[in-house]
């Protein structure tokens, strides 16, 4: 079975785009959990731009699923978490200027500081994820620093413009994920995914959890937010079970 993570992020984006109340992005993860959500994501950035303290402090009190913050290594944003005590901290890259978390954290570049946001946030109690592109010296660097999990960007994938791209993608993500577990890793992905993407990459044996927002958000735009997360729970059953046949049949994964 793989989890599934609803950001409920674009939720606040769309609610700040007119300085308002609403739409809430609390009661946006209500009715994902309603809907089968695993577990609900947030990203508390510096500039607070979508998500806000009051939604972190609202969101921990509510949220009966799994809560995965998505953090800066920021000393400050990093303090907050310990005191907030989510479920599980992921730390994530994070420029002023992007619409959306855009590539992976270089956990190698950072290690140093990113060994010490570890180090505080698995001393409040907290697991904790790395944000990294499906490479190989990410991954080492990320068992090196001790996280518990990592999630792989799948950006590479879903911007992918032809079949012969995609399927290097795909190739990338399965070496990835074999070496995310030789590291005994949990292995994590998300960004990008859409339901018209996501099952190649849900096929892929290995994956615990996947973290979509943007494409749930947009489609409960149309269908309300409790059908489009069981339409996305109902794909990545599907490809769970058709990954699981491939490997009962003892066929390589690849694309």
């Amino acid at each position: 079975m793989i989890l599934l993570g609803v950001n409920i992020d674009h939720i606040a984006t769309v609610r700040q785009a007119r300085g308002a109340d609403e739409p809430d992005p609390v009661w946006a993860a209500v009715e994902a959990e309603l809907g089968g959500a695993d577990g609900i994501t947030f990203h508390l950035r510096e500039d607070r731009r979508h998500v806000s303290d009051r939604d972190a402090e609202l969101l921990k009190q509510t949220v009966a699923a799994k809560l995965n913050m998505e953090l800066a290594i920021d000393a400050r944003i990093v303090r907050i978490a310990t005191r907030l005590k989510p479920d599980q901290c992921t730390l994530v890259p994070e420029k002023r200027q992007e619409l959306t978390t855009e590539g992976g954290l270089d956990v190698a570049r950072l290690k140093r500081r990113v060994v010490e946001a570890v180090k505080k946030l698995k001393g409040a109690g907290l697991e904790t994820s790395a944000f990294i592109e499906p490479d190989e010296d990410q991954i080492a660097a990320a068992a090196e620093c001790r996280f518990d999990a990592i999630e792989l960007w799948t950006g590479g994938y879903a911007h992918a413009k032809t079949r012969r791209a995609r399927e290097r993608e795909i190739d990338r993500l399965v070496k990835a994920v074999d070496e995310g577990l030789e590291h005994g890793l949990v292995v994590h992905a998300g960004h990008g995914l859409t339901y018209r993407n996501v099952d190649a990459v849900a096929e892929i044996a290995g994956f615990t959890e996947f973290n979509i927002g943007h494409s749930i958000v947009a489609r409960a735009l149309l269908v309300g937010m409790r059908e489009a997360v069981r339409e996305m729970k109902h794909l990545l059953d599907r490809a769970a079970s058709r990954a699981l046949a491939f490997l009962e049949a003892g066929e390589p994964q690849s694309a």
